[in-house]
């Protein structure tokens, strides 16, 4: 269930002249842009692109890629909101993207700092038709495909995994074969036997079969072996590639799991990661975030909203505090 309040109907020439005002001049409105753009919804938010490119014949999106382009480090009295800091910035930006362009924009991103993990997010989590979405997004943007990067960017056995993964078109049904369940999960227990995590079959598994099927099977392991899968992998999980294949099977099998893990790995610790915290808030924001919330208390003790508003602060706390359901509307 999404996190996001949006009103059913709002008037885009106000939108588009409120964000007007905070790209330009002093004695911008924070709070009140951010009580905007952050109870929007995408449709809404498209609608106000368009007004303001009618209005101020101007690209709402890449002027804000213009806010990006300059250097990270903030000026002091600086006016606009879009300024206060990179990760105000980025989440803004990324909000204010059509949902596919914004999953091509972090799928870029995550192939060039080498967060592979991403990539398994992107393309393991949504729908088949979902991740054709992204693709065609990302080769818009970019001019070439989402495959021909990964394979650029990687090497080996981790270059034939997020391959297949991110050019995967699985069969969408809920039917499943038991019989092909006991013996896929036969495969596994051999390849983590013999720890041969990369073996054709494996990846072949992994990248190919339906949700519903590898669901089964995961199920079928634990109930012949006593054991998850990633259980049983966790002994080698400094292996990238093992890693990267806990993290495929996490985000097949419970994406609000996975999601709440890394939001949880993201707060604790010695610092906040602000971009694992602002990808899983803006992607899930009108998707999965109360049912990410709602497991996050759960195994903390704690509420998200708590944790982001102790370690996050200024305009990027208000955005996000926002966008999980707590600002005013």
């Amino acid at each position: 269930m999404a996190s996001l309040v949006a009103p059913d109907h709002a008037d885009s020439v106000t939108d588009a002249e409120a964000l007007r005002k905070a790209v330009q001049g002093w004695g911008t409105d924070e709070e009140g842009v951010i009580r905007v753009i952050g109870h929007r919804n995408a449709a809404q938010r498209k609608q106000i692109k368009v007004e303001y490119e009618r209005l101020y014949s101007e690209d709402l999106i890449k002027r804000f890629e213009s806010e990006l382009s300059g250097n990270f480090e903030v000026e002091p009295n600086t006016p606009s909101i879009y300024y206060v800091s990179i990760f105000d910035v980025r989440a803004v930006y990324r909000w204010m993207l059509d949902p596919f362009d914004r999953e091509a924009v972090l799928a870029n991103v995550a192939i060039k700092k080498k967060d592979y993990r991403v990539i398994v997010e992107l393309s393991c989590i949504p729908s088949s038709e979902e991740l054709l979405g992204l693709r065609r997004a990302y080769q818009a943007r970019y001019k070439h495909s989402l495959e021909e990067d990964v394979a650029a960017y990687t090497t080996g056995d981790i270059r034939r995994l997020l391959v297949l993964l991110v050019s995967a078109y699985r069969y969408e049904s809920d039917a499943t074969d038991p019989k092909l369940s006991e013996i896929e999960a036969d495969v596994f227990h051999k390849a983590i036997k013999d720890k041969t995590y990369n073996d054709d079959e494996i990846v072949r598994i992994i990248g190919t079969r339906s949700k519903a099927q590898l669901v089964t099977t995961f199920y079928r392991y634990r109930d012949v072996h006593g054991t998850s899968i990633n259980k049983s992998l966790s002994d080698d999980h400094d292996n990238e590639f093992v890693s990267l294949l806990q993290t495929a099977i996490r985000c097949i099998k419970d994406p609000v799991k996975h999601l709440e893990k890394v939001l949880r790995y993201a707060t604790q610790g010695s610092g906040t990661d602000e971009d694992a915290l602002t990808r899983v808030i803006v992607t899930q924001a009108e998707r999965d975030l109360e049912g990410i919330k709602d497991l996050y208390r759960k195994r903390n003790s704690v509420a998200l909203e708590d944790v982001v508003a102790k370690e996050t602060s200024g305009d990027y706390r208000k955005f996000l505090l926002t966008l999980l359901g707590k600002g005013d509307l």
